[in-house]
């Protein structure tokens, strides 16, 4: 392959062989190891733009790695070019104005520090490891957005490389099409370099922590929590969790390898501790540590929990409440449940999340009272049939209880058909715009929306 089309590049372009090719190309979920022809450590948006003119006139395909986290290992493709983000990692903030931006390849981790050293932040995922662009096309969500809605509600502007190669800014008055669609759609319409958020105060501390109770008793305190939700504010945020204990010292020898049912909460004011107190009171805690901490800390919870370089399957559904049926579900699977790394929980939404217009962006999941995720996490590739037939059967048995929407970001490899219902009534719209900005597709290793 003549890479000297490349030239103009100031990143390294990295062919197989050449050092530092597999760690560009390493994935978080190490089910999948992709192997493109070409690697872009893009420095720049003039290096973006020079890689995606030269996969154009190649006729490569495209693949597009900030943060390298996606479930489903949308961010490398075997063969083609890869544009490579993970070096730009300009975060730049105007605390006076409450706003930051970021380029590709900054983590969510990475914006946190940024923002807290003036008390500020934006909703993230609760995974820092995870690239703020790439979880902002999809929706993002994470403690902040019963309060603060979606990270796409909090999108200013973005700045994209298009297929065509023109690099273009996107906002409300700017190439307006192009904005509605980024915000949700995915990277199915260019190459986002750059994105504009909103800040608000939070923090530097926050109520936080766990409460973690055995699971004999789980449905009635799920049902306890149904009800709990429903009369919290949008400043309180609680997933809750069921998992094996893992043999380590914090958790009693004798909880070891058995399922519990763990309250992850946050509240965003600090001094909340009476409010939460009916989470503590449903029983005897094995494990009780809700208090008083930085917001950085709460946000990297569930870091340990997810290393890098092991095997997942996401699976996942849109529920319209946390209905008897779907607490029985839970209640089965979970005692069966197979993997190390497996967890599964319910997400309450509705907030802020639920009050923006179902129109106003492509997230089609307004209207969804919780979410449902299975996190099938393994090590062992001799592990891995068991796994996802378990996962497998446990999403199948929830979507009784579903609307038949789910959130893009959550989807799993094996999934693409879902990708309309993602979207809902807003897909039809998405698909006219992809015709407009992507027509021959160049932008198609993701949860792909054809042209028309």
């Amino acid at each position: 392959m003549d890479i000297s089309k490349l030239r103009s590049v100031v990143g390294r372009v990295l062919e197989s062989g050449d050092a530092g090719f597999d760690e560009a190309r390493a994935l978080w979920n190490a089910r999948f190891d992709r192997r493109p022809d070409l690697i872009v450590r893009c420095a720049s948006a003039s290096d973006v733009k020079a890689s995606i003119d030269y996969a154009r006139e190649h006729e490569l395909r495209l693949s597009v790695k900030g943060g390298g986290h996606s479930y489903a290992a949308n961010s490398v493709a075997d063969g083609g070019l890869l544009i490579d983000l993970s070096p730009m990692k300009a975060v730049r903030m105007d605390a006076e104005a409450r706003t930051v931006t970021v380029e590709g390849g900054v983590t969510c981790a990475e914006l946190d520090a940024a923002t807290q050293e003036q008390g500020l932040a934006t909703p993230t995922p609760t995974v820092s490891s995870v690239g703020v662009i790439g979880a902002a096309l999809g929706g993002g969500s994470g403690y902040l957005s019963r309060k603060y809605g979606l990270m796409i509600d909090n999108v200013i502007s973005a700045e994209v490389v298009t297929a065509d190669g023109r690099r273009l800014r996107a906002a409300s008055d700017e190439n307006a099409d192009l904005f509605w669609a980024l915000r949700g759609g995915g990277g199915n319409f260019g190459v986002v370099t750059s994105l504009e958020l909103r800040l608000h105060k939070v923090g530097p501390q926050v109520l936080s922590g766990q409460i973690m109770y055995p699971f004999d008793d789980a449905g009635d305190h799920l049902r306890f929590f149904r009800d709990f939700m429903a009369e919290a504010p949008d400043e309180f945020q609680c997933y809750p969790f069921c998992f094996r204990v893992p043999p380590i010292d914090v958790f009693p020898e004798e909880s070891h390898g058995k399922p519990v049912l763990v309250f992850v909460l946050y509240h965003e004011d600090p001094e909340a501790a009476e409010f939460v107190q009916p989470l503590r009171e449903l029983g005897e805690p094995i494990l009780e540590e809700a208090r008083l901490g930085r917001y950085v800390d709460a946000q990297t919870g569930f870091d340990a929990n997810m290393p890098k370089g092991q095997r997942y399957v996401s699976k996942a559904h849109d529920l319209s409440g946390l209905s008897d049926g779907a607490i029985d579900t839970m209640v089965e699977f979970v005692p069966r449940m197979v993997g190390p790394l497996t967890a599964a929980y319910f997400d309450p939404l509705g907030g802020a999340v639920g009050r923006v217009d179902p129109s106003a962006t492509p997230y089609g999941g307004r209207s969804a009272r919780y979410g449902f995720h299975v996190i099938a996490g393994w090590m062992d590739a001799a592990e891995e049939e068991s796994v996802l037939a378990w996962a497998s059967e446990f999403h199948s048995a929830m979507a009784a209880h579903a609307t038949g929407g789910v959130y893009v970001n959550l989807i799993a490899d094996d999934e693409t058909d879902r990708v309309s219902a993602a979207y809902g009534a807003n897909y039809a719209r998405l698909v006219e715009l992809k015709q407009q900005w992507d027509p021959t597709n160049l932008f198609s290793s993701n949860f792909n929306i054809p042209p028309s």
